[in-house]
């Protein structure tokens, strides 16, 4: 049997749990949640917000910054416009002594005077944003960018899902790599092109990695607890879309029912109507469009999935993220233990 013909396993979120283990930690403030992004930039989150057009703007970047965390301005607009969404949140988060801000920035066209405008408008931080990170475009871009900036940027990269693409990625310049292909909630690619893998089973992959860059979980996380699961595979930050969406801070048009109810836009970047409204087409559709309800700040997101980390964190006697890393064990549940681990009585059972 050819290589090809062998299939292992993939586990997603759901598929584990962590087992709790002794802990001497007596109360949560013990557990510290800093993270570093590379040797020489710390932050005291370990979330970045994910580049969409319905989640960071200049509001969103401004309210993460002050919390803690990463934004990263999305790059469907013009440069100019981009980069005076980065100096707009700046100003926002004037109280902070070192603000960092990310920018999305593509791999073709204007991507080289893109990444010169963010990095002029105040962003040190460039996401290669691509839906296929292990490809020769984004290889030329990350060696072309390190070739203009030098060391005085931190370049993101991906997506990815496998360990020989994140360490591709590493090898091409990358100080970060957003892991996961497929596993987004407003995306398709699995079902357009059969293509991915779960998005735990990436993390663990890409943990055992030998390389210096970072690991950021990117796709398939719904609650603080899946945070927990993937800091424990390995990743050293999550990205999150669709649990800041919808918050106050978050972009996307609010949208109001005849019932009273009011929701936000929330969409996928490779949906029909997302690519129509930045470039006035759509090529390949790998995503949805859709609304979800108004949520309040995103204070409150961050502050509740924080808590459910801290506390994750002393389920396993663990005061930080690398001890916890280095202290986490998994076990794999049934589908009746998937049950037992939601709230059954809500579901009757």
């Amino acid at each position: 049997m050819s290589d090809r013909r062998k299939i292992r396993d993939a586990l997603a979120y759901d598929d584990v749990l962590l087992v709790p283990q002794y802990s001497d930690i007596e109360s949560r403030a013990e557990v510290s949640l800093r993270s570093a992004l590379d040797d020489n930039l710390e932050l005291r989150l370990p979330i970045i917000s994910s580049p969409m057009d319905t989640v960071t703007g200049s509001d969103m970047a401004a309210a993460l910054v002050v919390l803690g965390g990463l934004p990263i301005v999305h790059r469907y607009n013009s440069p100019a416009e981009q980069a005076q969404t980065i100096i707009d949140a700046l100003k926002k988060a004037d109280l902070i002594s070192v603000p960092l801000i990310g920018a999305a920035i593509g791999v073709s066209g204007d991507f080289e005077s893109r990444a010169c405008m963010a990095y002029d408008a105040g962003a040190r931080i460039l996401c290669v944003d691509v839906a296929h990170g292990h490809h020769i475009l984004v290889k030329r871009a990350l060696l072309r960018l390190r070739e203009v900036f030098g060391l005085d940027i931190h370049l993101m990269a991906g997506n990815v899902a496998t360990l020989e693409g994140f360490n591709a990625l590493s090898d091409w310049g990358a100080d970060s790599v957003r892991c996961n292909i497929g596993s987004g909630s407003c995306c398709t690619t699995k079902v357009q092109t059969g293509h991915g893998i779960p998005g735990l089973q990436t993390i663990l992959d890409c943990a055992i990695s030998d390389r210096s860059a970072r690991i950021i979980a990117d796709g398939g996380i719904r609650s603080a607890g899946d945070i927990v699961k993937a800091l424990g595979a390995g990743a050293d930050f999550v990205m999150l879309g669709s649990m800041l969406a919808g918050t106050n801070e978050a972009l996307g048009e609010t949208i109001a029912t005849p019932d009273g109810a009011v929701s936000k836009v929330y969409r996928g970047m490779a949906s029909r109507e997302a690519q129509e409204d930045w470039r006035g087409r759509a090529s390949s559709l790998e995503g949805v469009a859709t609304s979800v309800p108004c949520r309040g700040p995103v204070e409150n997101i961050i502050d509740l999935a924080a808590r459910g980390i801290r506390s994750g964190l002393s389920y396993s006697g663990a005061r930080n993220i690398r001890e916890f890393q280095a202290k986490a064990k998994f076990v794999r549940q049934t589908n009746a233990g998937q049950i037992e681990s939601a709230p059954h009585i809500l579901l009757g059972t």
